[in-house]
C-alpha cells in the first residue's frame, strides 16, 4: 500500500513538474499561423468580396434596374456608393439574392414586375443597413 502511495505522489509530482516546466509560449505555438496562410486567406477573402461586389453591381446597373430606381426616386449611384461600405456577410447575402434572380428571370421563372420589384428590395435594403449603421 505505501508503495503504490509513492507511485502515485511520484507521478502527480512528474506531471506537475512537466506542466510548470514546459513554457506557455511553447503550446501556443502550436496555434500559429504562417504568414503565408493569413496571406492567402486575405487573397482569396478580398477576391470572393470583389466577385460579389461586382455581382450586386452588375444586377443593379442594367436599364431594368436603373429605370425602377428612378421610378421610386432612388439615385442609382446612392445605391452602388453604399454597396461598398457592406459588411462582407451582407454583400454575400445580397449578391446571392441577385444571382438567383438573374437566374429565375434567365428561366422564366420570374416576370419583369417581379424582377423591378427584387431590385427595389435590394437597393431599399442595402440603404436601410447603411443608414442604421
Amino acid at each position: 500500500m505505501r508503495l503504490v502511495l509513492q507511485s502515485i505522489r511520484t507521478f502527480v509530482a512528474c506531471v506537475l513538474v512537466t506542466i510548470f516546466a514546459v513554457p506557455h509560449s511553447l503550446l501556443a505555438q502550436s496555434h500559429v499561423v504562417s504568414a503565408a496562410d493569413l496571406q492567402k486567406a486575405t487573397v482569396i477573402s478580398t477576391q470572393a468580396r470583389q466577385h460579389e461586389l461586382e455581382t450586386v453591381r452588375g444586377f443593379l446597373s442594367s436599364q431594368k434596374a436603373e429605370n425602377a430606381l428612378k421610378s421610386a426616386h432612388i439615385s442609382p449611384e446612392r445605391v452602388q456608393t453604399a454597396l461598398s461600405t457592406l459588411s462582407d456577410q451582407e454583400l454575400a447575402q445580397l449578391a446571392s439574392r441577385a444571382n438567383r434572380a438573374q437566374a429565375d428571370f434567365a428561366a422564366g421563372r420570374l416576370e419583369d414586375r417581379d424582377l423591378i420589384l427584387i431590385i427595389l428590395a435590394i437597393a431599399a435594403l442595402v440603404l436601410i443597413i447603411v443608414a442604421v449603421r
